[in-house]
């Protein structure tokens, strides 16, 4: 039987030190599988995508996501019913250890979520996701959905919006990993956001900061920031 969500996140398994169990959607990203998912993403984000890192580096791996992707636009409904399984054995498994249950259902898309009434469906879970989508913030969100707005290179306005709409925004930064990150971009707070995935317990009115990691080392299209800039 096809599983839909991933337990084994490098990143998210730093939260159950927090007492959170997590579990990832990952779709192919862009529009690998012929469907687009990422409905403003920029060349530099899709150039530093992290969609091969970790476990996504092997051809298995992006075939499953590939087909994923394929069967939530071309069957929705097997695909509905098999992400409500996975989100129950989560609950379960979470019980079982005294954990939060945490779901992120873009782990490599921007799919607006909320209109298909997955998250409404399950108040006693924790949803949060990263959006490039600032209208988003227009919505009233689900008591139990926490969106961060990401920053890209192309996106300064929204980015101004985001800030209006007293939203968190993930940033990254050239900032190497055993350098500290800049203590504020934009006038607002830096908080280190590789300590984990639990974006749902960030501190409100921040920047989440991010290292680059993989291709994104080499991006050279403003999509990684260069901290000496913020000196």
């Amino acid at each position: 039987m096809m599983h839909l969500l991933t337990l084994n996140n490098a990143k998210t398994i730093k939260g159950e030190k927090k007492r959170v169990l997590t579990g990832i959607l990952y779709l192919a990203p862009a529009k690998i599988s012929g469907w687009e998912v990422c409905p403003k993403r920029s060349i530099g984000c899709t150039n530093s995508c992290l969609y091969t890192a970790g476990h996504g580096a092997f051809s298995t791996v992006q075939a499953a996501r590939i087909a994923r992707t394929k069967l939530f636009f071309e069957n929705r409904d097997v695909f509905m019913h098999l992400l409500e399984k996975d989100i129950n054995l989560l609950i379960k498994q979470s019980k079982k250890l005294d954990y939060t249950p945490t779901v992120r259902l873009n782990g490599t898309s921007d799919i607006e979520w909320t209109r298909f009434n997955i998250i409404q469906k399950f108040p006693n879970v924790q949803f949060y996701d990263y959006t490039k989508v600032v209208n988003r913030f227009n919505k009233k969100l689900p008591d139990n959905y926490h969106l961060t707005f990401s920053r890209n290179e192309s996106n300064d306005l929204d980015v101004e919006i985001a800030l209006l709409k007293n939203a968190n925004i993930a940033v990254v930064f050239d900032t190497k990993k055993d350098e500290p990150l800049p203590l504020e971009w934009k006038g607002r707070k830096v908080i280190n956001g590789d300590e984990d995935d639990i974006r749902w317990m960030d501190e409100k009115n921040v920047i989440v900061g991010l290292r680059a990691k993989g291709k994104g080392k080499k991006d050279d299209s403003r999509f990684v920031i260069k901290t000496k800039k913020y000196e």
